[in-house]
């Protein structure tokens, strides 16, 4: 136990619901303390003497050397240390407690990801400003001034887009702090303020009260499903219903109308009196999706991910854990928000990689969301159109149940796949689209038709160096290139966000002109559209030109609106989006995933490209696709072409199969890190010396990794396969457990690795 919990007690701050104060006799009855903290072990703390014991799942304030720190009780048995020796529970704090199934799931994931509990639930209390007490807030509401500016012409202020935007904004929600307001907006506090000043926005002061929420609707009927979409809906409806565990795989083509089918598992959710969560690979893009679900339900879900502000965040963290906000959509750290009611969990598109959590606790959120069901027994959903391997396998053991949705809704066709291979073709020097890609293009184009360009790269050159001299331009805290971005006239790492101006002359030779771009990105892309189709309206739909949600939102939609005639964008175009006239899908660089020694390398090629084609055709207009590639031959791009997904699945599996990897074996990453390329080294031949020899268990390396230097710490890889029999956490564990290394090294354990670099 450290030495600073064992200091003499801090009598913390007064007010407390359970304060401790100098003098105050302490009664010998301890309680254990989870901190959200890194720590190695659970504290002991006493409890004030008149207070009953506070039960496991509790939110406490306690002591930790010369500060105050919100844990949980947790259960189970403490150390016996002497009670002179510990600190009393500084306050019980009235939040909700957590339900015991969800500290089970803390952890459950702990030991699966080899990570401290401590740093799990942090994860779990990711805003501090929950446990705070309320305090009256500023909150800008529109006026009825400012709803008659959106139906007339106001004629003492123009409302410019933006400010039309402010005032949609709180048409659409509850009152927002004015901070707030302007993200959501995607404005100025400026344009803010002067809607204040105009009296179209009113500044309150609200009282330290939770914001309202309007529960959906769950009464309301949806849109007439079809025969396929209705028979999938009962079966979904029926696990819910029957309130147990089971994992059910929706499994459907492109445009198939699996959003509208699993709503009616939330509706039935909603009827049972339970909560639900949603996740989304990309929540801050999912503009339609929400519209669907507020024209379904009468109102928006809650939503979770890292573009809302800090106020909302701990509004929608407080009414979650207090069983008033009903549904929940957000990105993978939704799943630990403290839901004492979940009955129901859905994980859309969850073959996504993005899923993958790849920071601090290294975890797969579609993994752990079937853990979290299982914990509470309730039905859990996957939805995609191209299931993850793992997800495959587990429905050809009979874990899981799949419910099909085989044809495309409506009157709408999939779309006709055709390969074009770049050995035979002849493209101009600096150019990138062939010419079968542009005769299809223009005639898109003159049907009035709209297209979608995807090349996975961002930028406008992965690639910039100097043709006199040779030079090339590499980020100085990573061994990575930098990617122009002619747009801002920077050079960008894409690993740890370095930038610097584009020079006008080579920084090591010192030649003027001499810079050249390698390769193309979206950026371009774009400049060839431009050029090749004058007048066409382009549009890039790219993470580093969207700022936030309701820029990706106004990009859709002008797509729906048909305010531009071809989108260019990387995988971001790919997740769930309906435009009805786009009837051409040109894949440009297909090969670009299929290198880099990823074991998913293949699969997540397929997985993505077939989502970026089921964006053509989705209405009454057939769609087309065209894949550039130079392996016609390779398989990925045979089952892209033939349609038939399932063989290429089989043939995936036999090939992981047959590796040991997974899910036929296990995996796991060690990635050894310091700030000094002699102490990474040194630490990781400690680790080979101490490596284990076990029967099916091999270790891999060390070598250094791809990205050798990442953020300025030098990074040395093992890989471990084992066969599926071994514990390999528990391998894991006594592994580390036998080694010492440096204050400044950082050993990272992945299981199951997703990344490779």
């Amino acid at each position: 136990m450290p030495d600073d919990h064992t200091s003499s007690p801090d009598p913390g701050p007064p007010g407390g619901a359970a304060e401790a104060r100098p003098g105050t006799r302490i009664a010998v009855e301890r309680v254990r303390v989870l901190l959200p903290l890194p720590l190695p072990a659970v504290l002991d703390y006493l409890v004030p003497e008149g207070f009953d014991p506070p039960a496991p799942g509790s939110f406490v304030r306690v002591a930790l050397g010369q500060r105050s720190v919100v844990g949980v009780v947790w259960d189970g048995a403490g150390d016996e240390l002497p009670v002179e020796r510990l600190k009393p529970v500084l306050e019980i704090l009235p939040t909700p407690k957590l339900q015991r199934e969800f500290c089970r799931f803390v952890e459950r994931v702990a030991a699966y990801t080899l990570a401290p509990l401590g740093a799990v639930l942090r994860m779990a209390m990711s805003v501090p400003e929950a446990f705070e007490p309320l305090r009256p807030r500023r909150l800008c509401a529109v006026s009825p001034t400012g709803i008659a500016a959106l139906t007339e012409t106001a004629p003492r202020l123009r409302l410019t887009p933006a400010r039309r935007r402010v005032l949609e904004a709180l048409r659409e929600r509850p009152p927002l702090p004015a901070a707030d307001l302007a993200r959501v907006a995607g404005c100025g506090a400026g344009v803010v303020r002067d809607l204040i000043a105009a009296g179209f926005v009113e500044d309150r002061l609200v009282p330290a009260e939770l914001p309202d929420t309007v529960a959906p609707d769950w009464r309301r009927s949806g849109p007439a499903l079809s025969p396929d979409q209705a028979s999938a809906a009962r079966r979904l409806v029926d696990k819910v219903e029957a309130a147990r565990f089971a994992v059910t795989v929706l499994d459907g083509v492109t445009g198939s109308g699996k959003t509208e089918t699993y709503f009616a598992a939330i509706a039935a959710a909603l009827a049972a009196g339970r909560q639900v969560l949603v996740l989304l690979p990309e929540i801050a893009l999912g503009a339609q999706w929400l519209e669907r679900f507020r024209a379904r339900f009468g109102t928006l879900p809650a939503q979770w991910h890292s573009d809302i502000g800090q106020a909302e965040r701990r509004d929608t963290w407080q009414a979650v854990a207090a069983g008033r906000t009903r549904v929940v959509v957000g990105a993978r750290s939704a799943l630990f928000l403290p839901f004492p009611e979940l009955g129901l969990i859905v994980v859309d598109e969850e073959h996504d990689p993005s899923y993958k959590q790849e920071d601090g606790v290294i975890y797969q959120a579609r993994d752990m969301a079937v853990l979290r069901a299982s914990l509470a027994g309730i039905p859990i959903i996957l939805v995609s159109a191209t299931p993850s391997l793992e997800t495959v396998v587990n429905l050809a053991r009979g874990r899981y149940e799949r419910v099909a949705l085989p044809r495309r809704h409506a009157a709408a066709e999939l779309p006709a796949v055709r390969l074009i291979d770049m050995r035979r073709e002849r493209i101009e020097r600096g150019r990138f689209l062939a010419p079968p890609l542009i005769g299809e293009l223009a005639a898109t184009f003159e049907a009035g038709e709209q297209a979608l360009l995807f090349l996975n790269r961002r930028g406008y050159a992965p690639l910039t160096l100097c043709r006199a001299c040779g030079h090339r331009f590499q980020c100085p805290s990573c061994t990575a290139w930098l990617v122009e971005h002619r747009f801002t006239g920077r050079l960008l790492c894409h690993h740890c966000g370095h930038t610097e101006t584009v020079p006008a002359c080579c920084p090591e030779c010192l030649a003027a002109g001499a810079l050249v771009p390698c390769g193309p990105g979206v950026e371009r892309l774009l400049e060839e559209v431009a050029e090749r189709f004058p007048g066409v309206r382009a549009a890039l739909m790219v993470s580093d030109l969207l700022a936030g949600p309701r820029a990706a939102a106004d990009l859709a939609q002008g797509m729906v609106e048909r305010r531009y005639d071809v989108l260019i964008g990387t995988q971001l175009v790919a997740k769930g989006h309906h435009f009805p006239m786009l009837t051409l899908v040109g894949v440009v660089d297909a090969d670009l995933g299929l290198t880099g020694g990823d074991l998913r390398a293949a699969e997540r090629t397929y997985q993505l490209l077939h989502q970026v084609g089921g964006r053509a055709g989705r209405a009454e207009r057939k769609g087309r696709v065209l894949i550039q590639t130079w392996m016609p031959d390779q398989p990925v791009m045979k089952g892209l072409a033939s349609g038939d997904r399932d063989r290429f699945l089989e043939a995936e599996a036999a090939a992981r199969r047959q590796a040991g990897l997974p899910p036929f074996g296990r995996l796991a990453a060690l990635i050894v890190s310091t700030a000094d390329a002699e102490t990474s080294d040194f630490t990781a031949r400690a680790l080979s010396r101490a490596a284990p020899q076990l029967p099916g268990v091999t270790v891999l390396g060390p070598a250094p990794a791809p990205l050798t230097v990442l953020r300025g710490r030098h990074r040395r890889r093992f890989l471990v396969k084992a066969s599926r029999e071994v514990r390999l956490q528990m391998v894991l564990s006594d592994w580390l457990a036998r080694v010492r290394v440096a204050g400044s090294a950082r050993i990272q354990v992945d299981i199951d690795p997703y990344s490779f670099l």
